[in-house]
């Protein structure tokens, strides 16, 4: 999968912008604060239609204008072009002009592997954020699983508003409560489904990508969840016995919006007994295999980009990132100094320079 080129309109702080890319590798540089990230953050909305920043759409679009656009052509089996525009009332998506009516149907047609500083604080972060990490992969190789989460979001939205009525007024009758848990239920079970086998074929690629970078075996990815191993019947006996705490807190207790991935080094829990090079080592291998699922899943192999992490990472990390990276994987790397990348990787890539708002183009030069 390739992105050809990218159009903007009133991205952020790009008035109009227009670049053709490299089908292999292309180096983003300049100075902090110029806009690298967002040509990269403008590639993630094309596919997501949202930022991987957490930002809305007020903040995305130019100050003083109401709307963005966002246009590329992209080529997988055949070639397609996409635009999105975001305005403060909502957002347009369209495939080849054609207007696609649900959002939903417009995602997982762009398959990105995104790969931020952010992401080396993985194992240390929040559930919430490993489940995000899970739910996007999941969410590009099937959309049937990304209607399945945002139709669980909309039912525990509900039950949780239920709850709180039922705190409030003992006279409501708990039969809405009740099958409002048993779609939470199915919904759930199928969800846990989805995650399970993803961690199970993904875990064989971060095995091999760890022995490969830190020279040692024992990298596994655990699923935990409320659902693991548990019939729809134990689970009405658990969602029945929390019933009262879930009323006096106003939200549900159990369920797989608490689910977390544990990684786990020789048996230990790397988030308490690894080191950080270890730690950093393992979210590069599963970064990698990320790349490696696509293929195997999907046939189809993913864009990679890789945001400024020459921040946090030594040369000796980035090189083993680089050993994964071969022409057939469209890159986007953004950096401050272009010494900072190997002859391997600057071979046969298009530089984009950008200086005072200004981005110029050029072939890099041995």
């Amino acid at each position: 999968m390739k992105i050809l080129n990218l159009k903007l309109n009133n991205f952020r702080n790009y008035q109009s912008l227009k670049l053709n890319f490299n089908q292999s590798k292309n180096i983003i540089i300049g100075e902090n604060g110029v806009g690298k990230t967002n040509i990269i953050e403008a590639i993630y909305v094309l596919a997501f239609t949202k930022s991987f920043r957490g930002s809305k759409e007020d903040v995305i679009i130019k100050y003083n204008e109401d709307c963005t656009n966002i246009e590329g052509t992209v080529k997988d089996h055949y070639k397609s072009k996409y635009k999105v525009t975001l305005t403060k009332d909502g957002k347009i998506v369209k495939i080849d002009n054609n207007k696609i009516a649900k959002v939903s149907d417009y995602l997982s047609n762009i398959n990105i592997v995104l790969f931020t500083s952010e992401d080396l604080k993985l194992i240390k972060d929040t559930p919430n954020t490993r489940r995000r990490l899970i739910n996007i992969e999941l969410s590009q190789l099937s959309n049937d699983y990304l209607k399945l989460l945002s139709s669980y979001n909309r039912i525990l939205k509900q039950r949780n508003q239920y709850l709180k009525m039922l705190y409030f007024n003992s006279n409501i009758s708990t039969s809405f409560l009740d099958i409002l848990t048993d779609k939470i239920i199915d919904l759930g079970l199928e969800i846990n489904k989805y995650r399970l086998d993803f961690i199970n074929e993904l875990q064989p690629f971060i095995e091999k990508n760890y022995q490969s970078i830190a020279l040692k075996p024992g990298l596994k990815l655990l699923y935990n969840s409320d659902y693991n191993n548990k019939t729809k019947e134990q689970l009405q006996k658990e969602y029945n016995k929390t019933k009262d705490r879930d009323m006096a807190l106003g939200k549900t207790n159990i369920g797989i919006h608490h689910d977390d991935f544990i990684f786990e080094l020789n048996g230990k829990i790397m988030k308490d007994f690894s080191s950080e090079g270890e730690q950093k080592n393992a979210i590069i291998s599963l970064k990698m295999a990320e790349i490696d699922i696509f293929e195997a899943k999907k046939n189809v192999t993913p864009i990679l980009i890789l945001d400024d992490l020459f921040s946090e990472l030594d040369k000796k990390k980035i090189n083993n990132i680089l050993e994964f990276i071969n022409d057939d994987i469209q890159t986007f790397i953004t950096t401050t100094e272009l010494n900072k990348l190997s002859k391997k990787i600057k071979n046969g890539s298009t530089i984009f320079k950008i200086k005072n708002g200004i981005v110029k183009e050029e072939k890099y030069e041995k």
